[in-house]
């Protein structure tokens, strides 16, 4: 009695090894539209993947070739400012021999006599008797008398 009771067991087990081993061709119709709609939804999604691929491999590209513009323009900002640094400092060295040029090379004493651009006549001394030809002497001459 013992005996039977395996052999059913063994039975089932074999039953099932083989029907695992050989499937089943049947499949439910809702199964197999489901399993059709994930085909297609892994076809679209790989198709998309490989679309976002290709996009990341020209953006990718495109960064390359901006960070090389980039690079340039910092090398070619750095070049003017050194320029520009340059010239400034250029200009500030011929303003101050400009300057230097217009300054008197020794400054006047204080005893020295500037020039008015005024030329200045000699006024007639006692000794020499002259006629009153100014304004000015013309008075003195008429207080006198």
């Amino acid at each position: 009695m013992t005996r039977h009771p395996m052999r059913i067991l063994s039975t089932v087990v074999a039953l099932g090894f083989a029907l695992g081993l050989g499937g089943c061709d049947y499949w439910p119709p809702a199964l197999q539209a489901e399993i059709e709609q994930l085909r297609s939804e892994a076809q679209t999604l790989t198709i998309e993947k490989t679309q976002l691929q290709a996009q990341i491999t020209d953006l990718s590209q495109t960064k390359q070739e901006l960070q090389g513009q980039f690079d340039e323009l910092n090398r070619i900002s750095r070049e003017k400012t050194g320029m520009i640094t340059s010239l400034q400092n250029q200009l500030d060295a011929t303003r101050a021999r400009a300057l230097k040029a217009m300054t008197p090379k020794t400054p006047p004493h204080k005893n020295q006599a500037k020039p008015t651009g005024r030329t200045t006549t000699k006024l007639p001394t006692k000794s020499t008797p002259k006629t009153p030809t100014g304004k000015h002497q013309a008075s003195k001459a008429i207080g006198v008398r």
